[in-house]
């Protein structure tokens, strides 16, 4: 077998594993995941799975990873689906993707946000430049709108004080040339629509409201106007 063929066999068998995980986590939850019933699934023995996989750290930071990646990817395709000067309607589709994103991949969703896995830590290294991509989209288009005049700056920033230090902290970190209001907005804005999926993704709202479609755009368009972007 030539090396190009064994590569593409052994990708192959990546993507399976990956696969029967994401069933796995679906069916009985993250903190359940074993590379031994994924081998018996696949109809391999441990050893030969280790081979992709050298144990179950490695195979979430993996998933995570391509989680993050997925979000981040249906957040840009929202964003970019409306003409880039229209920054309201990015805003809000931006929003709508993350909403549609959680709602199709529940397990996914749950693996990165939900409750942490007892015993794995993940390698920051790793997961977090992936995790800041689906941040990035948003941080981008509010200093989009910023930089277009568009969404104006307070005269009396609401980050301040022990705050302005850490979102400094935080632009220096990631070595974003982006407006610290910005990147405040995207703070607050991520942490408002993320209340409302993960009540939504864990059937936390009454039963009577049966169009969470329609809660979640409203508090989407209140937060455009709330913030004042045209």
């Amino acid at each position: 077998m030539t090396s190009g063929r064994r590569d593409k066999t052994h990708t192959a068998t990546r993507q399976e594993i990956v696969s029967v995980a994401w069933k796995q986590i679906a069916e009985y939850g993250a903190s359940a995941l074993s590379l031994r019933a994924i081998a018996r699934e696949m109809e391999m023995t441990a050893p030969a799975l280790y081979r992709y996989f050298p144990d179950r750290d490695a195979l979430v930071t993996d998933l995570i990873v391509e989680a993050f990646t997925s979000l981040g990817e249906a957040l840009l395709a929202g964003q970019e689906s409306l003409p880039a000067g229209d920054h309201a309607g990015r805003l809000t589709a931006t929003g709508m993707a993350y909403r549609a994103w959680a709602v199709a991949y529940p397990q996914r969703y749950a693996l990165i946000f939900g409750t942490p896995i007892p015993g794995y830590q993940a390698p920051s290294e790793v997961t977090m430049p992936a995790a800041a991509q689906s941040l990035n989209v948003l941080i981008k288009v509010l200093d989009d709108a910023i930089l277009d005049g568009k969404l104006p700056i307070p005269e009396h920033p609401p980050a301040a004080g022990e705050l302005q230090l850490q979102i400094e902290a935080w632009r220096e970190q990631v070595n974003s040339s982006a407006h610290p209001y910005a990147h405040y907005l995207a703070l607050t804005i991520w942490s408002r629509v993320h209340g409302l999926v993960s009540l939504e993704i864990g059937h936390q709202f009454p039963p009577s409201l049966t169009s969470l479609e329609s809660v979640y755009r409203q508090e989407i368009q209140a937060l455009v106007q709330q913030i004042g972007i045209q």
